[in-house]
């Protein structure tokens, strides 16, 4: 049984995101101790940014001879086509950064759906696949709040992951994480509190019933 962990924050100590994807990864190994987890950190260790387009360019040109970059880039490709077509679970962490998807996140995905086995054409091979997404977002996007329909991120996720690649997805959301830095965020820090104390809990229920749920699957 293996998990496959995505973290996509370039913080490590405060980071909310990387704190959710901790509890849900502890709830996974109560039901899997022992059990292997592949790391991948993208935030302190990005992608090298001129791997996707080396990888497409390739993939236009089948016939051309391959440069050292696109060498390098088809390899790379291949390698985290390998991670996630081998991960039985996947927990993905990352902030909300400028109301859209962390690019270290977002190279990772252009990558992945690069591998003919992975992206389009290919069949959904991870269909019903699980996947945890645990979310840290600085302020309120929620229905009713001033910047309702500013988050860019999470939906795309959801359409990338759920929709084109047929995953299972878990979301685990915390708002208004910058309320303890920002003064001007002061009279939401009670808010703030709250929003993080229910991800954690719904953090904890997905490892838990994501971790369930395979075990059913092999026994089956």
């Amino acid at each position: 049984m293996t998990l496959l962990r995505i973290d996509a924050s370039i913080r490590i100590d405060g980071s909310v995101s990387r704190e959710l994807a901790d509890t849900a990864e502890l709830a996974w190994a109560a039901e899997h101790p022992g059990a292997a987890v592949v790391r991948r950190d993208l935030g302190t260790r990005p992608l090298p940014a001129g791997s996707w387009p080396a990888a497409i360019s390739a993939a236009l040109a089948p016939d051309s001879p391959r440069t050292p970059e696109q060498l390098a880039a088809g390899a790379l490709v291949s390698a985290l086509g390998d991670e996630l077509l081998a991960a039985d679970a996947v927990l993905v962490s990352t902030p909300l950064y400028n109301f859209g998807v962390s690019q270290h996140l977002k190279a990772w995905l252009d990558l992945v759906l690069a591998d003919p086995r992975v992206g389009p054409p290919a069949q959904q091979p991870l269909s019903g696949t699980p996947l945890i997404l645990a979310m840290a977002r600085g302020g309120g996007y929620g229905p009713g709040t001033p910047r309702e329909g500013w988050d860019h991120a999470t939906p795309w996720l959801h359409r990338i992951f759920g929709d084109v690649l047929g995953m299972d997805v878990h979301l685990a959301a915390a708002e208004l994480t910058l309320a303890d830095v920002t003064p001007e965020m002061e009279e939401l820090r009670g808010l703030a509190a709250e929003s993080r104390r229910t991800a954690q809990v719904t953090a904890a229920e997905h490892g838990a019933k994501v971790a369930a749920a395979r075990t059913a699957d092999t026994a089956a």
